[in-house]
């Protein structure tokens, strides 16, 4: 992705401030000089750019910061930033309320991949708990119909559309019609690609707009498209009211600047990039998120939200369980489907703080991928009593053998599996059970946690025997080295050969996370 190359020269500039032995004009205008060139290369629009370096010198004072100790941390902040105002109108934008009927209108260039991204989103509100469906009013391009329908089927959503009826505004009315008269919670439609020339399709789609009046009217913006957004964007929004903006193809070598101009162009906030064809291949975007994501240092609020839409807290077996320091190949089983519902995996270290774009350049997701889903078939080959259990009854060669032919993978394999599973197992153990960290917090508590990752509430703290507590939870984890450990041997790496070398190696722990089970671990 080349939003990575500009994020990797962008932290390049930063870095090289910080070894300035001295701070001063020179240095500045030197940083300002390299950033601004990266942005002009990845098609950002020359005067965003020109008022990206005027806003970070009027923020810099140079006289002001003589004296201070400082000056590094104002000048990388004032560039952050600047960098977020670049993809932040200072719009809220909008969001579908559950329990309401909302109806979204897709709008966007021939090509630009609305049709993929109305599933994307689709799917991506189903997995929030609403009732959804799509509507295609694309009669202009053969075989938008069939495109939007085997899309919708695979990600099992509602649709509806029509080979007979080629009056796209009736379309629209009638499939809205049908999704409010079944109680959906949202309708998305589908509309033609069009550009600014074609006057008749941009006629139709205020038609379909006046007909349907939909809440939010999302702009579609092909990320490949370079310095025509501009234009582009502002066609659009002389004609429709654009409320939000997508922005698509941003996994391949889309420069995405021109892109990212559109949001000034328009005056909309951008609520979802595309990274991929895949119906999980969509990114909430929030602009200081984004930015860090960029520059390598991380996406915690993603990554949160990402843990609590797996709905932890409704596994009461699992829940039980670790408070009495019980760990089951069922437990673990559940997990790895976690991770692999939690979206590609390239994605998810996207979002650990210091996971740079060069980090994860040796890391192969798809072969990660296909390992845990070999291990899922090993799960599937068990009994549900074998399931239920700590892992004792393949002591017994016959039952291993018939679960290694059961699911294809060789039984050394299934054996360090289950040397994965006890040793994990031993950490629970020592967390749970009536002297425990865990087995002293109430169910509740431990749903709280489960529900959300990111805060924790004071008296749940308080049960936990306040920050003594925690660290003697560490400490029963095995310390700090424990904890890195822990993470290792769940996802996997048991035979990689030493430890992690500090927090700084966060590359090869996350390659030993997910590089599997059996073996070498980590990469082959």
């Amino acid at each position: 992705m080349v939003l990575n190359e500009l994020g990797t020269r962008i932290t390049s500039a930063l870095q090289a401030l910080s070894k300035e032995p001295v701070i001063d004009e020179k240095a500045v205008d030197a940083l300002l000089r390299e950033i601004c060139g990266a942005l002009l290369e990845s098609d950002v629009n020359v005067m965003l750019v020109h008022k990206l370096r005027q806003n970070v010198k009027k923020r810099v004072d140079m006289d002001a910061l003589a004296t201070s100790g400082n000056k590094r941390k104002v000048i990388q902040t004032a560039v952050f930033d600047e960098l977020c105002s670049l993809v932040d109108p200072g719009v809220q934008p909008w969001k579908p309320r559950k329990g309401k009927q909302n109806v979204i209108m897709f709008v966007g260039l021939q090509g630009s991949g609305k049709t993929t991204s109305c599933t994307k989103l689709a799917a991506y509100y189903k997995r929030k708990g609403m009732k959804v469906g799509l509507v295609c009013a694309d009669t202009f391009r053969a075989g938008a119909f069939d495109q939007l329908k085997q899309n919708a089927s695979r990600a099992h959503i509602p649709f509806y559309g029509s080979y007979a009826e080629a009056d796209p505004v009736q379309i629209a009315m009638d499939g809205v019609a049908q999704f409010k008269d079944s109680k959906f919670e949202l309708i998305i439609v589908d509309t033609s690609g069009r550009h600014k020339q074609e006057t008749e399709l941009f006629a139709e789609m205020e038609q379909i707009a006046a007909a349907i009046k939909p809440d939010n009217t999302i702009f579609v913006m092909d990320g490949t498209i370079g310095q025509a957004a501009d234009s582009q964007a502002r066609a659009f929004k002389e004609s429709v009211d654009i409320g939000s903006i997508i922005i698509t193809k941003m996994d391949g070598h889309a420069k995405g600047g021109g892109a990212i101009s559109a949001v000034a162009a328009t005056g909309s906030p951008i609520v979802f990039i595309g990274t991929g064809e895949h119906v999980h291949d969509l990114d909430q975007f929030s602009a200081r998120p984004f930015v860090s994501k960029m520059l390598g240092m991380g996406d915690i609020s993603g990554l949160v939200e990402t843990v609590q839409d797996m709905h932890l807290e409704k596994n009461e077996d699992m829940m039980k369980n670790l408070a009495k320091g019980v760990f089951t190949l069922k437990d673990m089983r559940d997990q790895l489907q976690n991770i692999l519902n939690m979206g590609p995996l390239n994605k998810l270290m996207g979002m650990v703080p210091g996971m740079s774009p060069e980090m994860m350049k040796g890391f192969d997701a798809d072969e990660s991928t296909r390992r845990l889903r070999s291990y899922m078939s090993v799960f599937d080959s068990m009994t549900e009593v074998e399931l239920n259990s700590d892992g004792k009854y393949f002591e017994d060669e016959s039952r291993l053998r018939r679960v290694a032919r059961g699911s294809g993978v060789r039984p050394v394999e299934i054996q360090a599996l289950l040397h994965q599973h006890r040793q994990f197992g031993q950490i629970v153990k020592k967390m749970g059970g009536p002297k425990g960290m865990l087995g002293k917090m109430n169910p509740a508590a431990m749903q709280q946690m489960a529900k959300n990752p990111g805060a924790m509430n004071p008296n749940m703290l308080k049960q936990m025997g306040g920050m003594g507590g925690m660290q003697k939870m560490i400490q029963q984890m095995g310390g700090m080295g424990g904890v890195q450990n822990m993470m290792k041997q769940m996802m996997g790496g048991g035979g990689a050969g030493g430890g992690l070398r500090g927090l700084g190696n966060m590359q090869e722990m996350m390659q030993q996370m997910m590089g599997g089970f059996g073996g070498g671990g980590g990469q082959r």
